[in-house]
């Protein structure tokens, strides 16, 4: 099997010496090379064509963001942001991801086994996704995802008991469900940024840390006619509002005399992710039933194909994207594999299909 090249770009040399030792373990990856800034990296990209490039954000001479914005227009490839786990960091990484990288990772802290063991392994696994992710800037041939490449743990029963839903509590109110992973803020963004002001609330999770998903929520908020924040307990769900999940919490929808609302869950990650899809869409199957529409989007993994399997069950309408035109099609693939899909669309084909819920 041909391995996958990868090519370190990082200031700090501790760093470039600790992944290259690492990433080199694994029978699928080969570190081609390393830099300490970009001017190196440009060098030696053009020399080694990498599969794939880590990337700093803080460097000498020029920033990891200047330098993606320019590799993606000279020589566009698979990137993966190593970022701080600061507000800072958060929102240059949304400003990345807009940029065009695939993905992004946080950084372990110092001196900690088990958090290091953790990065190596997770960096590992989005290596192996973004080598055969679709590149937004030009047409890839797509291969295979991976098999295996994201191992489940716990499922949705450990937030949200299984049950059938309460017809007696169904709300006439339309709710609208979206879940994502690698590939989704983009998505989510060109969703929101071309929907009215009208059109039924809408709850996100998106597989991203504490900090992160503030930070994109408001970057969102900036550029759609919808109002968009991260949701907060007891957060009323209304026309013209979409709530996204806050990071490392759970989200589900409880229904009451009023309406929809958020309640936010501190409990154990499900399918690795906290928050996660399955466990919205199983509330939201329990208390919206066929008033409610379910979208499963870009994303490694599947987390959210059972969820919306039950969505489906309850009535809900379901939806996931298209392989053509998800950045990675694992959790959509594995949602029409379940049969949990009554459609499969293409992302923008998804936008025109909420827009006539406003007609």
């Amino acid at each position: 099997m041909k391995k996958i090249k990868v090519l370190i770009v990082d200031d700090s040399a501790v760093m470039r010496k600790l992944l290259a030792e690492a990433l080199s373990r694994s029978r699928r990856i080969e570190v081609v090379g390393t830099a300490l800034d970009p001017y190196i990296a440009v060098n030696k990209i053009k020399k080694l064509m990498p599969d794939v490039l880590t990337l700093d954000i803080e460097m000498p001479r020029m920033d990891g963001l200047t330098f993606l914005s320019k590799i993606m227009i000279a020589h566009p490839m698979p990137v993966i942001m190593v970022s701080a786990f600061t507000d800072k960091g958060a929102h240059e990484t949304i400003r990345a991801l807009e940029l065009g990288a695939i993905d992004f990772i946080l950084k372990p802290k110092a001196g900690d086994r088990d958090s290091w063991a953790s990065f190596v392994e997770e960096l590992t696994e989005k290596i192996l996704v973004a080598s055969s992710s679709r590149i937004r800037t030009r047409a890839v041939p797509r291969k295979e995802e991976p098999s295996g490449a994201v191992e489940e743990k716990y499922t949705a029963d450990v937030i949200l008991p299984k049950k059938k839903l309460d017809s007696s509590r169904v709300s006439s109110e339309t709710v609208i469900a979206i879940g994502a992973s690698t590939g989704g803020t983009e998505a989510i963004a060109a969703i929101l940024n071309q929907l009215p002001e009208n059109l039924p609330g809408i709850m996100i999770v998106q597989h991203m840390p504490e900090k992160f998903t503030e930070a994109f929520a408001n970057r969102v908020n900036t550029i759609s006619r919808l109002q968009v924040k991260e949701a907060e307990d007891g957060d009323r769900l209304y026309r013209g509002g979409a709530l996204i999940a806050p990071g490392n919490r759970h989200m589900l929808v409880q229904r009451d005399g009023k309406g929809y609302r958020a309640t936010i869950h501190d409990g154990l990650p499900v399918n690795r992710h906290r928050p996660s899809v399955d466990v919205l869409f199983r509330s939201i199957a329990q208390v919206a039933g066929r008033n409610a529409i379910g979208i499963q989007l870009t994303g490694m993994g599947s987390d959210g194909a059972r969820g919306l399997l039950e969505m489906k069950e309850a009535e809900a309408i379901t939806i996931a994207q298209d392989e053509a035109t998800s950045t990675v099609f694992g959790m959509p693939r594995e949602a029409i594999r379940l049969g949990a899909a009554g459609m499969v669309k293409g992302l923008n084909e998804i936008i025109e299909y909420l827009k006539e819920l406003t007609v």
